[in-house]
């Protein structure tokens, strides 16, 4: 698939980009080079490949849930600079 410099032109414009004439050209052959590649990748032969999401076979990455005590509320609320004896206090918000 060949890229024009008018389709990088295309697509600047739509990002809101401005390119120069060397930008666009520097674009093309980066384009082309990699567009080159993934054809080249879809030569290989993949029949009876099974698709997979990582390289290595991963079952459960998870810990196991466990139950432990959380900070007292009154010691998280000593940290902050203003509170009320249940929360926050923070400036409203409109």
């Amino acid at each position: 698939m060949k890229i024009t410099p008018e389709e990088i032109l295309h697509v600047a414009n739509l990002a809101r980009l401005h390119m120069s004439q060397e930008e666009v050209g520097a674009m093309v052959r980066h384009l082309d080079d990699i567009l080159t590649y993934v054809a080249k990748l879809n030569e290989l032969d993949t029949e009876g490949i099974i698709p997979t999401t990582h390289a290595i076979s991963m079952v459960n990455a998870f810990r196991e849930d466990e139950v432990k005590p959380s900070l007292d509320r009154v010691k998280a609320l000593a940290n902050g600079p203003d509170q009320n004896g249940e929360s926050f206090v923070v400036p409203r918000v409109i």
